[in-house]
């Protein structure tokens, strides 16, 4: 199995179904966590020398931090509702209480934190949505926490693509320091898909091809995105449903496509039916 790929676990004390952290995934910026919760149940988190931002993928909660409380937020159960989720950002030296009440399913996007910025509540008011792409290579964007909005490194988006088109598309990449086309960003993709037991696929590789991954993604699977470019490709019959979290030295994102395929970024583009 492919090191990029972080297979859905079942559940630890706390709910916890996956972990990535810059240690186990050999990077320097990004950490993620997803918690499936029961209503009733609650979870402490302290965000130390990061920030944090807390997605409620679906369900209902109360969260607390140390200055702050956002009682009975969120709204859909499923993120197959596609409308955009509640989330909260928890700065740096700072913790939150959260208490599931409902079946909840959580998730914690971690990267460096400093700076004075407190907590706040992002509504789904809040959430830019946006539609990119054409043909079949369509999809939904909900920029929870983009590079506008006040944070100190994370960038943090969700992402809807139907049953067979691509995403992520045409292929693109953020993974050089110092570019001035750039910016280096690692990113992390939580999948979801509808129905669940489908699978989508997802490619990683660079120009020079010393990386080259191709992974068949199944709900709940992460995929690490070290450097290089990382389109996603649906299936039919199979709605796709990602989180995006990315962090690097600078919080801004650019990035560039691909030479073989931007092409089809052209308006001279007609996709065949």
């Amino acid at each position: 199995m492919s090191s990029l790929l972080a297979k859905c676990q079942q559940p630890d004390r706390q709910g916890r179904i996956q972990h990535i952290t810059p240690e186990n995934a050999g990077w320097r910026y990004v950490g993620f966590e997803v918690y499936r919760l029961q209503a009733g149940q609650s979870l402490r988190l302290a965000s130390g020398e990061e920030e944090l931002c807390l997605v409620l993928i679906a369900g209902i909660a109360s969260v607390a931090t140390l200055r702050a409380e956002y009682p009975h937020i969120g709204k859909r159960m499923s993120p197959f509702e596609r409308i955009p989720p509640y989330a909260v950002y928890v700065p740096h030296h700072d913790r939150a209480e959260i208490m599931a009440e409902s079946d909840l399913e959580l998730a914690v996007c971690r990267a460096p934190g400093k700076g004075d910025l407190p907590s706040r509540l992002i509504a789904p008011a809040d959430v830019g949505v946006e539609r990119r792409g054409k043909g079949r290579n369509q999809r939904l964007v909900h920029n929870i926490l983009p590079d506008s909005a006040p944070a100190n490194s994370l960038l943090v988006v969700e992402v809807y693509t139907d049953e067979g088109n691509t995403s992520s598309y045409p292929s693109h990449k953020h993974d050089q320091e110092g570019s001035p086309d750039e910016t280096y960003l690692e990113e992390t993709y939580y999948h979801r898909l509808n129905p669940e037991q489908g699978f989508c696929l997802q490619r990683v590789y660079t120009d020079d091809r010393s990386l080259d991954e191709c992974m068949p993604v199944y709900d709940r699977d992460v995929v690490k995105v070290p450097r290089g470019y990382h389109p996603v490709a649906t299936l039919a019959g199979y709605d796709s449903y990602y989180l995006n979290v990315m962090a690097g030295p600078i919080r801004l994102w650019k990035f560039t496509w691909e030479n073989d395929h931007a092409w089809i970024n052209g308006e001279d583009y007609s996709p065949q039916k």
